[in-house]
């Protein structure tokens, strides 16, 4: 008997990550706004349909970004989303990464299932060799989850990226694909 035809890009024994899609506005905004107090200040998801629109239009349309969604494979309902931003070809092959959990799936390890499930994918069917993190040093979770994946402290800038009406000092973190232990 054929086996159902998953709409996941990869899954793990939890999880499944997926590309966003339009559709996935009502959910998508339900949860960030059910998540808010858990984002500020680091992240600003969008919170009105409108906003998700435009927001994932351009992780759909834009081919210097990709965006997934991490999908909790027991009820099918978005965990969070990894997104690989300023995606550069050539002799660099390198992303941007940024990423959220929402309030619901906080703390029990599906992040680190689908960040390690759109790391294996960018490495492998996206072809790039290097993603880098860009983590506010007070973001103990953000810095945590890149550290469990396997990324590495590479430096220190300050006033790096514009965030919430101030420029934010962060943490630079990196992973290239020589550093990924290949699946048993």
């Amino acid at each position: 008997m054929p086996q159902p035809v998953s709409r996941h890009l990869a899954e793990g024994p939890r999880v499944g990550v997926r590309h966003f899609a339009r559709a996935d506005a009502a959910e998508f905004v339900a949860r960030a706004r059910a998540s808010r107090e858990l984002h500020r200040p680091w992240l600003f998801p969008p919170q009105t349909e409108r906003e998700y629109a435009g927001y994932a239009g351009r992780l759909i349309d834009d081919p210097a970004r990709a965006g997934f969604l991490v999908c909790d494979l027991g009820d099918g309902g978005i965990a969070g989303f990894v997104n690989i931003n300023n995606i550069v070809g050539g002799a660099f092959q390198c992303g941007a990464l940024g990423y959220g959990a929402f309030a619901h799936a906080a703390g029990r390890g599906l992040m680190r299932e689908g960040l390690g499930l759109v790391v294996r994918h960018a490495f492998g069917a996206m072809g790039l060799h290097r993603l880098e993190i860009n983590v506010q040093p007070g973001n103990a979770a953000s810095i945590a989850l890149a550290r469990a994946c396997g990324f590495r402290l590479e430096g220190y800038s300050p006033d790096l990226l514009f965030i919430d009406g101030a420029w934010r000092d962060h943490e630079r973190w990196a992973l290239t694909v020589e550093m990924v232990k290949p699946e048993s």
